[in-house]
């Protein structure tokens, strides 16, 4: 089985980010191939100093 599953959390990550999505994605990993994201679409609008 493929999992792809993501978070967007709005604002700095918290034990409810964790309990809600990390913990389950965790526990999901030995079911097949796990791919997991943090969305931060603010990243993609802002310029970066290289």
């Amino acid at each position: 089985m493929r999992i792809l599953s993501g978070i967007q959390p709005s604002g700095a990550l918290h034990i409810g980010n964790y309990f809600g999505m990390m913990r389950p994605a965790v526990a999901l990993q030995t079911e097949g191939e796990a791919l997991y994201f943090v969305a931060d679409y603010h990243a993609l609008t802002s310029l970066r100093d290289p």
